[in-house]
């Protein structure tokens, strides 16, 4: 079962488990992006931490987890929407070396300056007003420490993060507290039962047995029963998960076209061609001259050929 995000519930509701592996939309999230072993890990690791959060969002829109720093990586970003579309990029800094075992702190906070911002960007945004933004210092080793920090420091709920990645996949699991079900008054809402604090632990323990090789290996549901064999779970209908960068030719297209003609024509007589990558998922682009040539076409004017349709 390939991307496609799982979840389940304790029995007495007092745990969330969310469980994904995406292997054909992280193969084609990295297919046009050359970045070194190290940093995909670390970008598929927030890829799949990025899917397990959409999928609590009660809006539409999407969700964008980015890290920040002055080390050999200055941005690792992720954005995932309601309906779990995915892209993910990383810009990384001309003759930077990685050794093998390199932490998130040495590639991006060496300074200590680093940040860990989460932004909320409702598709439907009243004209003025910003996205939601929590931003917090980058901590922790790892994408799972980094955002667990987050989680705790600005949205005041007990999270979990088990995440992995290699070129061939990205995976993650997720497990989230929910607010107790008998003390559910302001006062009291973070007051659990004992028996809630045993469920908690209880997960946690299983949880924690996990290894990366099992969550890049085990599809959800097989990752899912090799932990809580023994639980009786409420399992949902999964989600599927799907790679979606927003560029197109024809938005490269309308960018050229502001340009102006002049500064085309003097890229092609430079080049022969325009080869534009996309700044976010790397895709490339090439317009030849007479593809440049059409772009300033006024086909307003054009009389249509003999047996073409009109346009209206």
């Amino acid at each position: 079962m390939n991307d496609t995000l799982k979840k389940y519930l304790t029995t007495d509701h007092a745990a969330r488990i969310q469980s994904l592996r995406l292997t054909d939309a992280w193969k084609k999230g990295l297919a046009h992006q050359d970045l070194p072993a190290e940093i995909s890990q670390l970008l598929g690791e927030l890829s799949a931490a990025c899917v397990l959060l959409a999928g609590n969002i009660k809006f539409d829109g999407s969700i964008i987890l980015q890290v920040q720093g002055t080390g050999a990586v200055s941005l690792m970003m992720v954005e995932c929407s309601s309906t779990l579309d995915l892209r993910a990029t990383a810009h990384i800094k001309e003759d930077s070396t990685f050794p093998a075992g390199i932490t998130l702190q040495q590639l991006m906070n060496a300074d200590g300056k680093g940040r860990f911002t989460v932004m909320l960007d409702p598709e439907k945004r009243a004209e003025g007003v910003g996205l939601y933004q929590g931003v917090v210092p980058l901590e922790g080793d790892t994408v799972a420490q980094a955002l667990e920090h987050y989680m705790k420091h600005s949205e005041q709920l007990d999270t979990r993060l088990w995440l992995a990645a290699d070129a061939e996949h990205c995976a993650g699991l997720m497990l989230q507290r929910m607010p107790s079900a008998e003390n559910s008054s302001a006062q009291t809402a973070r007051r659990h039962t004992e028996a809630e604090d045993a469920t908690w632990n209880h997960c946690l323990t299983l949880a924690g047995t996990i290894t990366p090789r099992e969550l890049l290996g085990l599809d959800p549901d097989a990752l899912i029963h090799r932990l809580f064999w023994q639980d009786d779970l409420l399992s949902f209908t999964g989600q599927a998960v799907r790679w979606h960068c927003s560029c197109s030719r024809d938005r490269v297209a309308s960018m050229l076209r502001n340009l102006g003609q002049a500064e085309i024509e003097s890229i092609l007589a430079e080049q022969g061609h325009v080869h534009i990558d996309c700044h976010f998922c790397g895709k490339p682009y090439e317009f030849d001259a007479v593809d440049c040539a059409a772009l300033f076409v006024d086909t307003r004017n054009q009389i249509p050929a003999p047996g073409s349709p009109l346009v209206h």
